[in-house]
């Protein structure tokens, strides 16, 4: 049977800028931004994602389109009989190791558009709503029900396959995910006092300008474009040869920075219209701003309880779509490995991930208990996670790139032949990124991680 493939560029950008677009783009980003110096930490963010992700993009895209497989398979033609075998298996269990966790968050975003249709935030007072997050992560089935749920949602969609499931998933959601995040934003620039959160993002202040602010912009851009977890890797080898990964690169890189910027202008000035201080993480999403829904409703109950209600539709939304191109790199190994059919590798993937979450969703609950260094199980993921197998992966696929593939075999790929229109003129400086800029620019994110 031939491999499925996208339908063409427009579903292939969508479906990368669905992976890329998540979680982080909207309780990270915003805080980053106003922390680091407004207007300042987004040109160095901008110079991050130019000398860091887009080349580590190039480089997991070549891996994929070059091979047309999984990530395991790829490296089983690139490099046979090698030990490279195993960054293959480590870019599948690192995302769904990820997935894990990602979907007990995902979870609570759908148990939040459940309150906010039922109008739970604008009849509640504020001790109240301040409460409820902390109340319903530590119990049991609440829980582990709308996690189930959410994972669920995310294998019906992995179980249409990649062009009626992925592509089509991408191309109704992606749109409208900008949709939404532009009617909140004009929302939340429109309140009473906003012009202060504005001024948080956009005003240049250079005293906050440290070393730590270039290692958080370049911290930020790598962790926000999903790399080194075998996505780019699995969809890539979904995308025609004759596409340009220059534009497939660039595209996904604006959608997911556009996006981004979008939501900031959608959080931090209701934040501060709110007289709340801006804050990062979970707290931002499901208790900051289900208290500024709250206060709002004494005066605009009705539009108060329609933004949010869109506001948690967007989180849920992003979510799944990181989701679902995490549970797919696993689905391809099964699907191109084993030769399992679709349905049955989805499910396996699905309950291999739900049991590794539905621990992570009790250790706010009756596992709380179990701790290592203070942190509970879902941190103990998140950390590790985070601070070594997306930062390895994303460094083994520079060195395989830039250092073990033959270098005519990169600029063959990343040039589709030397047809893809003004890749050759950027083959050079690309290549070179490549080779010696990404990776230092990565150690360093690594090395800021433990200091």
């Amino acid at each position: 049977m031939e491999r499925e493939k996208f339908g063409g560029r427009l579903g292939a950008i969508l479906a990368l800028a669905g992976s890329a677009i998540g979680l982080g783009n909207i309780w990270r980003f915003p805080y980053m931004v106003g922390e680091n110096g407004g207007a300042v930490f987004i040109i160095i963010y901008i110079a991050a994602t130019l000398l860091l992700s887009l080349p580590i993009f190039f480089a997991e895209f070549i891996i994929g389109r070059r091979t047309q497989s999984n990530c395991i398979g790829a490296m089983k033609k690139l490099a046979p009989g090698t030990a490279w075998k195993w960054f293959g298996a480590l870019s599948i269990f690192t995302p769904l190791f990820i997935l894990s966790y990602y979907s007990v968050v995902g979870g609570w975003s759908l148990e939040y558009l459940v309150q906010a249709c039922s109008l739970t935030f604008t009849n509640a007072d504020a001790v109240e709503v301040r409460g409820l997050f902390g109340e319903f992560i530590t119990g049991t089935w609440g829980p582990l029900v709308f996690f189930t749920i959410y994972l669920l949602l995310v294998l019906g969609v992995i179980l249409g396959g990649v062009r009626k499931g992925i592509e089509k998933f991408s191309k109704l959601t992606i749109p409208l995910l900008f949709i939404l995040v532009v009617i909140i934003a004009v929302y939340s620039v429109s309140l009473p006092g906003s012009s202060a959160g504005i001024a948080y993002l956009v005003r240049p202040d250079w005293s906050k300008v440290t070393p730590a602010t270039l290692v958080n912009a370049l911290g930020q851009s790598f962790y926000s474009m999903s790399l080194g977890m075998g996505i780019i890797i699995t969809y890539s080898s979904y995308i025609k040869k004759q596409e340009n990964p220059v534009v497939t690169g660039f595209a996904t890189g604006v959608s997911d920075f556009l996006f981004a910027i979008i939501a900031s202008f959608a959080i931090i000035p209701a934040v501060f219209s709110a007289g709340i201080e801006p804050g990062a993480g979970p707290g931002l999403i499901f208790e900051t701003l289900p208290f500024i829904f709250t206060s709002l409703s004494e005066t605009m109950p009705v539009l108060s309880s329609i933004i949010a209600i869109l506001f948690f539709l967007t989180i849920l939304i992003a979510a799944l779509t990181s989701s679902v191109s995490l549970m797919e790199v696993g689905v391809a190994y099964f699907v191109d490995e084993k030769k399992m059919k679709r349905s049955s590798a989805s499910l396996l993937v699905f309950a291999v991930v739900w049991a590794a979450g539905a621990v992570c969703s009790l250790s706010f609950g009756p596992l709380k208990g179990v701790t290592l260094f203070g942190n509970n199980i879902f941190d103990i993921f998140d950390k590790f996670a985070s601070n070594f197998l997306l930062l390895i992966g994303g460094m083994l696929t520079l060195v395989f790139v830039g250092w073990k593939m033959d270098k005519e075999a990169v600029r063959d790929e990343f040039t589709s032949s030397g047809k893809a229109r003004g890749s050759r003129r950027l083959f050079e400086s690309t290549y070179f990124l490549i080779k010696y800029v990404a990776p230092v620019l990565l150690g360093i994110v690594f090395i800021a991680n433990f200091l």
